[in-house]
């Protein structure tokens, strides 16, 4: 059985990208490159809210993430979430949904369940309770905040 490890971070920095990278290293997945799958959690993994990933892996390797990520410049609040819920007592399949902006966590909150429930209905399985995971940081002035919540699949494999 294979285990998602769901990690969270955030940051400001000068640019963009240094708050992002900045973010990925709070949460324990900078030294990755990440491939951002849609939302399905196979019926063979766990999942388990970590903060921080534990070594996933040699550097530079392939991570499978669902990612939810906010930006935003100056002092403005980025706030991520990530619902998650599985059927048949965590032991079958399951579903991911993300949702990010520039809004106050209870909104980003209500937004990730109402997308997940959303979800739900599309599949014939009985979910158990949602559980969610919310990060949020506020912007300096001159700068970018990042906020990130990832759901990382297994360990990295090797790109190439």
């Amino acid at each position: 059985m294979s285990t998602i490890r769901v990690v969270w971070g955030s940051a400001t920095a000068s640019t963009e990208m240094a708050s992002y990278d900045a973010a990925l290293a709070d949460a324990g997945v900078e030294n990755y490159n990440l491939v951002t799958v849609s939302s399905v959690i196979p019926a063979t993994a766990d999942v388990e809210a970590v903060g921080t990933a534990p070594d996933l892996g040699p550097a530079g390797e392939r991570l499978t993430v669902v990612q939810a990520r906010a930006t935003v410049r100056s002092e403005g609040r980025a706030s991520a979430a990530l619902a998650w819920a599985q059927s048949d007592s965590g032991n079958g399949p399951g579903l991911f949904y993300e949702n990010a902006g520039e809004a106050d966590p209870e909104s980003v909150e209500s937004r990730v369940l109402e997308g997940l429930a959303g979800g739900q209905t599309l599949r014939e399985w009985v979910f158990d309770e949602p559980e969610t995971r919310i990060e949020t940081v506020r912007g300096e002035p001159d700068g970018y905040a990042t906020a990130v919540v990832l759901a990382a699949y297994g360990e990295s494999e090797p790109i190439c």
